[in-house]
């Protein structure tokens, strides 16, 4: 459910976790009714304070996300598939579309733009981790004329 946290990202480490619990749910991955690992196993298991991971779960309880049975654990709540995906998916847009703005705003070409997100699709990267080197390396290549765009 949750590869990985990074404490080096600049996304707070709660955030990271709720984030990754929207995103099982919308793929699909978590399904309502599936309950969620306690608090204690995910900090052991992420290696972060336990009080990090219920800040977590309650704002995923506040959004409607889960539910927490008292001495059962938490849980999917029902019926929040589609509204969890929409929101993972117009939070996803805002992000592209500021990227797409700012790499225009740079002056880079389209061409450019197009084949580092292609190159990105083609990683098996999870989210907040490092930038694998082989995007890194996109940066220094030398920038092209309006000519070769």
């Amino acid at each position: 459910m949750i590869p990985s946290i990074d404490i080096h990202s600049s996304v707070a480490v709660y955030v990271q976790i709720e984030n990754h619990v929207q995103f099982a749910i919308a793929s699909g991955r978590l399904k309502p009714g599936d309950q969620l690992p306690s608090v204690r196993e995910l900090s052991e298991r992420l290696g972060v304070n336990p009080n990090t991971v219920a800040k977590a779960y309650r704002d995923l309880e506040v959004m409607g996300l889960l539910y927490t049975r008292r001495g059962m654990g938490v849980f999917v709540n029902k019926n929040i598939e589609s509204k969890c995906g929409e929101e993972c998916r117009r939070r996803i847009i805002s992000r592209l579309h500021e990227v797409v703005a700012e790499a225009k705003s740079a002056g880079m070409s389209r061409k450019e733009v197009i084949s580092i997100v292609e190159a990105s699709l083609a990683v098996d990267a999870t989210p907040y981790g490092e930038t694998p080197a082989s995007l890194t390396a996109m940066a220094k290549q030398p920038k092209k004329t309006a000519k070769q765009s």
